[in-house]
């Protein structure tokens, strides 16, 4: 084998190494092509840990990424305060979650992690208030070798509590979503919500932020006309956490 081989095979290892791809390779798009260009494999690995920071659209941007994958959704959480039908408009079916009301923090981890060692399900989502670095290795490691999402949702801070979310994490991706004006209408009415979108940190690849239409009933999400027509285009702003 000569040496140019050998260190095209390594660099080929390493990549394979950064981006976490200890499974099938297969990956979800967000089929947004500017969203997608920034994350490795072009969309979300499956068999890897993402960790999108709170509000209720960071609730509802995770919904449409587990709706977009196949089979069963276990949501695991410690308050009943999942409302169905916001799920059921970000395109996640009631008739596919499976919710399960932990105890406390300790059981939520591991209903999240014996979710993902089963193999059978579409996604496992846990509604954290923090997440330690040795408990994502933990779930990073549960989720590799499977074709199932695993999402961190860090519940919105409470006065008296800390989130964490500043935390390092071994999670492939981390993510801060937050409400902006929605797109005005040509008659009296709400439009389409639209969202802050920061990628906060990717394995192997480059932070971003876009501001995107919300997801539709199927999950996806859209980039806003002004902005998809190259006009519009926003700088960089700062999100709240």
């Amino acid at each position: 084998m000569s040496g140019t081989s050998t260190i095209a095979r390594l660099r080929a290892e390493i990549r394979h190494l950064e981006q976490g791809q200890c499974h099938s390779g297969e990956v979800l798009p967000f089929e947004v092509p500017a969203l997608d260009a920034q994350l490795p494999g072009s969309g979300l690995v499956l068999g890897g840990a993402r960790g999108p920071t709170d509000e209720a659209a960071a609730t509802l941007f995770t919904a449409g990424i587990a709706a977009r994958t196949r089979g069963p959704v276990l949501w695991c959480l410690r308050e009943r305060d999942l409302f169905a039908p916001a799920l059921a408009q970000a395109g996640l079916a009631p008739e596919r979650v499976i919710h399960v009301e932990a105890p406390d923090e300790a059981a939520l981890l591991n209903c999240l992690e014996e979710g993902l060692r089963h193999g059978g399900l579409g996604a496992v989502v846990s509604e954290v208030p923090k997440l330690s670095l040795k408990a994502s290795r933990r779930l990073q490691l549960a989720a590799e070798g499977q074709d199932t999402l695993a999402l961190a949702l860090h519940r919105t801070p409470r006065p008296s509590g800390v989130t964490g979310q500043g935390a390092p994490s071994a999670a492939l991706t981390r993510w801060r979503i937050a409400t902006c004006p929605s797109a005005p209408l040509p008659v009296p009415g709400v439009g389409r919500a639209h969202w802050r979108v920061e990628l906060l940190r990717v394995r192997g690849g480059t932070g971003t932020e876009f501001t995107v239409e919300a997801c539709d009933a199927t999950g996806r999400l859209d980039l806003p006309a002004d902005l998809a027509n190259g006009s519009g285009v926003e700088g960089r702003q700062e999100l709240a956490s």
